[in-house]
């Protein structure tokens, strides 16, 4: 009977019904787009900066992110081959070594990480083939060529076809220097990439650093961010006892996920004011209805009628109000995000420079439950919550006074 009661009176008045209902649905349409969007945004962040470098899971030695020292090896990569081959829910994975190295050419010399990748496997976790702009990508048949970044082709004054020194240490301490070709210049739009990052086959790297064999990192790609959990957890049971780890990408790239997390927390604030803005046109609402219906309840405590159970009719209207405008923002909120889900955002004048650097052209929302609850469920409890003030109101009154009021 309270809950039939609440839905007829808060019809009492259409038209300011009608005006909190759409805020309502407009914050939570607000919430839900703007929540997908932004999850979407992390997301094309962690697929272009993962693909690029690092991949979404490493194995490493288990000091080797803090120390990349080259004696910290992989000793036996064959095992952990067959392990990873055999591991559900990884899409592709490849092993790199990598070293630091004096790398020079006949005019300038400068300090690089030297990184080893196995070419053909490499395709399919990284988008660095992608990025040669100049010359081409490295073949596994064609020895002793490297890969450079645009920054340090410019240091360095050599372009296609010159030859670069590398001098270094080699894994048994020996003196590791050869003789380079350069055979393509990439851009990757990672400054520290580009300027300080030599690319050279697995193999070469394995004969002039001495790495018998041994490498430095098994890097792994995952079909979806969602993926990634499961599979740590997986190779993690599977290494307990090695000395061996597991590391994700927020662990391999601390500066992306902090940025990622200061982002979405500036974000919160700003829809939290937006929620208050809401919370406050429902509080007025209902502030001007118990004034108005102040006669009406002095006539219902008067014939028996409890203030407890005033107060659960009126925080019903208010339920009542806000679940329906929650609704229909949700609903609408999905439409809208699944639209640009399917279509993308395309930003004016972007396009080049985002493909240049592996970016999509467009950007795309990504409608999860998270992103489809956690906004419409604030604003329900908020305005919840703001609704109760004025119907603790209705405990204070006295049935005579209510009567006489005008």
């Amino acid at each position: 009977m309270d809950l039939t009661m609440a839905l007829r009176n808060i019809w009492r008045n259409p038209r300011r019904t009608i005006l909190t209902l759409s805020a309502i649905a407009f914050a939570c349409l607000l919430l839900v787009f703007m929540l997908s969007f932004q999850f979407g945004c992390y997301e094309a962040m962690i697929n272009t900066s993962v693909s690029i470098s690092t991949g979404h899971l490493q194995i490493q030695a288990r000091n080797y992110l803090k120390d990349r020292d080259i004696r910290q090896t992989i000793d036996d990569p064959s095992a952990v081959a067959e392990m990873l081959d055999k591991t559900r829910g990884i899409g592709a994975w490849t092993f790199r070594s990598g070293g630091f190295a004096l790398v020079s050419s006949e005019k300038r010399t400068a300090g690089v990480l030297v990184s080893a990748i196995d070419p053909d496997k490499e395709r399919r976790v990284s988008t660095v083939a992608a990025l040669v702009r100049k010359g081409a990508y490295l073949d596994q048949n064609r020895p002793l060529e490297a890969l450079i970044g645009d920054r340090l082709a410019r240091n360095l004054g050599v372009t296609v076809g010159d030859e670069l020194t590398i001098l270094g240490q080699g894994r048994d301490g020996s003196v590791a220097a050869s003789v380079l070709t350069v055979r393509g210049i990439f851009e990757s739009g990672v400054e520290d990439m580009d300027r300080n990052v030599l690319l050279m086959t697995l193999s070469d790297f394995d004969g002039v650093f001495a790495m018998d064999g041994t490498v430095h990192v098994a890097v792994i790609t995952v079909p979806s961010l969602a993926s990634v959990g499961p599979v740590k957890k997986e190779l993690s049971e599977k290494l307990a006892g090695a000395e061996l780890a597991v590391y994700d990408w927020m662990e391999i790239l601390p500066g992306l996920y902090q940025s990622i997390q200061m982002d979405l927390a500036s974000g919160l604030i700003m829809y939290l004011i937006l929620i208050i803005v809401v919370a406050f046109s429902i509080l007025n609402t209902f502030l001007m209805s118990i004034f108005e219906r102040t006669r009406e309840f002095g006539v219902m405590m008067a014939l028996g009628t409890t203030p407890g159970r005033l107060m659960r009719l009126v925080m019903l209207e208010s339920a009542a109000i806000t679940v329906l405008g929650m609704v229909l923002g949700m609903i609408l909120g999905a439409l809208v995000t699944l639209y640009y889900q399917c279509y993308g955002i395309y930003i004016e004048g972007t396009a080049d420079i985002l493909k240049q650097y592996g970016i999509p052209e467009r950007l795309y929302p990504r409608l999860s439950l998270l992103s489809l609850l956690a906004g419409p469920a604030l604003v329900f409890v908020i305005t919840f919550l703001s609704s109760a003030v004025p119907a603790f109101r209705i405990r204070r009154m006295d049935p005579v006074t209510a009567m006489n009021h005008v």
